[in-house]
């Protein structure tokens, strides 16, 4: 059974999430405060957290300062509606996903059951041993890990996700929604800006390729190319 921890301090919306996911087969722990959620995180094992950016003490973007060094478990933010720099924020910071309140129960389940499979696949190629080099950059599946020559380079889930598709085509175009449904596990809104703030922060992560030429280019109207260290 998935462990799920939400951290929100509207209870009614905490108490509709308990029953309506633990019908789906997910186990969900509460709290109401940043303070009280980040001890639980550090502390438990759980697959995913659901966190409000609007929090009593300790306010989600904080949570998620404190959070990221120490873990990169998947968290799924939940924004208000129109707060678009909420968003970004959010992601710059190492959210995987977010969704605007109000929202509709089966939406949130769509986006857990993607990172439940986004898991799922990791896992499954944690365990081949396969490992992929393009130029100065190799990741490996066992313990999805990215080096850039020497130096580890630490990603989130999805930003790993999002650079092993890149690099598995490198050279080549790879479509924005293509990539959004690979990754992120559903297509894009017209302006859902997700995957460019993941894209984004892979960038500022991986560095150019000799400190002007961006390696992750970006294909306009089409999507996003790796291309190769010799060009």
């Amino acid at each position: 059974m998935m462990r799920i921890l939400v951290v929100d301090d509207d209870k009614e919306l905490c108490d509709l999430l308990k029953e309506f996911l633990g019908e789906e087969g997910f186990s969900l722990q509460c709290c109401h405060t940043g303070d009280e959620g980040l001890e639980k995180a550090l502390q438990e094992d759980f697959k995913l957290i659901i966190l409000d950016v609007m929090l009593p003490g300790l306010n989600g973007f904080d949570f998620l300062r404190s959070l990221r060094p120490k873990s990169a478990v998947p968290v799924i933010m939940l924004t208000a509606r129109g707060e678009e720099v909420d968003k970004v924020v959010g992601l710059e910071l190492g959210a995987d996903d977010y969704l605007a309140k109000p929202f509709s129960p089966r939406e949130l389940l769509a986006r857990i059951r993607a990172v439940s499979r986004r898991t799922t696949q990791g896992r499954n190629l944690n365990n081949s041993g396969d490992s992929l080099k393009v130029g100065d950059l190799e990741i490996h599946m066992a313990g999805r890990t990215l080096y850039r020559g020497k130096e580890r380079i630490h990603l989130t889930e999805i930003e790993f996700q999002i650079l092993e598709i890149l690099l598995r085509s490198a050279g080549l175009t790879v479509n924005r929604q293509d990539l959004a449904q690979q990754a992120l596990g559903h297509r894009l809104s017209f302006d859902d800006r997700s995957l460019d703030v993941h894209i984004s922060n892979i960038r500022r992560k991986i560095g150019s390729k000799m400190g002007e030429t961006e390696r992750i280019r970006t294909i306009r109207g089409v999507g996003y190319l790796y291309a190769a260290l010799d060009e």
